[in-house]
């Protein structure tokens, strides 16, 4: 049973830290993007070291206190936020945005997790490197954030998800200990590898305070496209196609559905197509290409080749950066025509990808069986990562559908499970999910994750009740 931080425990534990350390929660500690959920918690830790965020956590596991990291606040599953229960102490990193070291010989760069992304890239690409994250929220989403989700975004086909772009981590535990992982080896087999642990565990193990990030050499030059391609099924052989003849060059493969246009068209007008007709599908596609080759000229003998095999119907290709950034600005502009369209449910969802095409094929005849619906599918086909969200049709509102929301979540999911997908592609588990890893999850993982979670954090205080519900600790 946790105990809830209370003004007697606040003013002992403020007197183990720098005066300002503790300050009273604002708004956007307690929000999340979505707006359905309003977290607890009058105060914020806002340590300036490791050793500060071993003090309060120290403090926290003595008293039973909860503590819930709150990142950005962009996440999209509650991982941020504990809605009800005993008011937890609410622990920020944003003061934490040192760079500990960067070692241009090892496309190596050290920093602390309360660095934001873009920051962290701008200082990859003034050393002459690539830092390959890359998602919408990216100019407020944190470094400590990112990882406890193990983030994707849009370059996962080409670099990975962010696991894959870190060689160490420095962490705190729920008892005050500090993990000293902040390693740059690219080789370490001795024993179990904790950084892969404490990646994508969304706080509950412990909290990240400062990573060791992969930097890879930047392209010599880019060239995007946006493609037309009749089906699911002829995306995923262009796909095929394209890795193929350009190995190793494709840093996006984003599929788009007719919905994403009409969605801009009606409520982002100023997002314009770049076609006559609004395509059925079409798929951006970006190479990152070496020195000597001719990235326009690469991409037009891929469009050539692919419609020498029924595989497009037509294209364009940018010819400028401005010309790219306004084909980008299609795929990254549609989860916000989402937002204002207002959606039933929203799936982020992953399947193998020869099995992408039948689940797109048998999803809507799934969902009618319930009730008329429009749906939105797009997302990150080069990897298997598709966002499939449901939307209610032209003259009604998402609240007229309130009472099937979870009717139409448990339809896609049970589909994407039989099929051998996964019901949290890049998102997490947060609080949203968790009767859904309980409902599809391997037991025997299940179990395994219970019994570690156990034994880093016996007294449950790390983001209770996010990824696993407090009674399964």
């Amino acid at each position: 049973m946790l105990n809830p931080a209370d003004d007697a425990f606040l003013a002992a534990l403020a007197g183990r830290l720098p005066e300002g350390t503790l300050r009273p929660a604002d708004p956007r500690h307690l929000t999340e993007p979505r707006g359905r959920w309003q977290g607890t918690g009058g105060t914020v830790a806002l340590p300036r070291s490791t050793a500060e965020v071993s003090t309060l956590l120290a403090a926290c596991n003595a008293a039973r206190v909860g503590v819930v990291p709150w990142g950005g606040g962009t996440g999209l599953v509650g991982g941020q936020l504990l809605p009800s229960g005993p008011a937890p102490l609410i622990l920020s990193l944003e003061r934490m945005t040192a760079t500990r070291g960067l070692y241009p010989v090892e496309a190596v760069l050290s920093v602390e997790a309360g660095a934001i992304l873009a920051d962290v890239q701008r200082q990859a690409e003034a050393a002459g490197f690539l830092f390959p994250l890359s998602l919408a929220s990216e100019g407020s989403a944190r470094i400590g954030g990112l990882l406890a989700t193990n983030a994707g975004g849009l370059n996962v086909l080409r670099y990975g998800n962010a696991r894959d772009l870190v060689l160490g981590v420095e962490a705190v535990l729920a008892d005050g200990s500090i993990l000293h992982g902040l390693k740059r080896l690219r080789k370490d087999n001795t024993g179990y590898d904790l950084r892969h642990l404490l990646i994508g565990s969304e706080g509950t193990l412990g909290i990240i305070t400062a990573a060791s990030l992969r930097l890879f050499p930047r392209p010599a030059a880019t060239v995007t496209a946006l493609l037309v391609t009749p089906s699911p099924d002829t995306a995923l052989r262009l796909l095929s196609l394209a890795r193929k003849r350009l190995p190793g060059m494709i840093s996006a493969f984003e599929l788009i559905h007719r919905t994403g246009f009409d969605f801009l068209a009606e409520a982002m007008p100023e997002i314009a197509c770049p076609f006559p007709h609004i395509p059925e599908w079409s798929i951006l596609v970006e190479l990152g290409l070496p020195a000597g080759f001719e990235a326009e000229s690469l991409m037009a003998s891929l469009y050539a080749e692919a419609d020498d095999a029924a595989l497009v119907t037509d294209g364009v290709i940018a010819a400028s950066g401005q010309q790219s950034a306004a084909l980008w600005s299609i795929r990254e502009s549609i989860p916000e025509a989402n937002r204002r369209i207002g959606s039933v449910s929203s799936h982020d969802i992953s399947l193998p990808l020869s099995a992408i095409p039948d689940f797109i094929a048998q999803a809507p005849a799934a969902l009618g069986r319930i009730d008329r619906f429009r749906i939105n599918c797009f997302g990150h086909l080069g990897d298997g990562n598709l966002h499939y969200n449901v939307f209610p049709e032209r003259g009604r509102s998402r609240a007229d559908h309130d009472h099937q929301r979870d009717a139409v979540k448990a339809c896609i999911h049970d589909l994407v499970d039989s099929m051998g997908g996964s019901v949290s592609a890049e998102h997490g588990i947060g609080r949203l999910k968790v009767k859904d890893l309980e409902t599809y999850a391997d037991p025997a993982k299940l179990s395994a994750m219970r019994a570690i979670k156990r034994a880093l954090d016996p007294n449950g205080i790390l983001n209770p009740g996010a990824v696993l519900r407090e009674s399964g600790i």
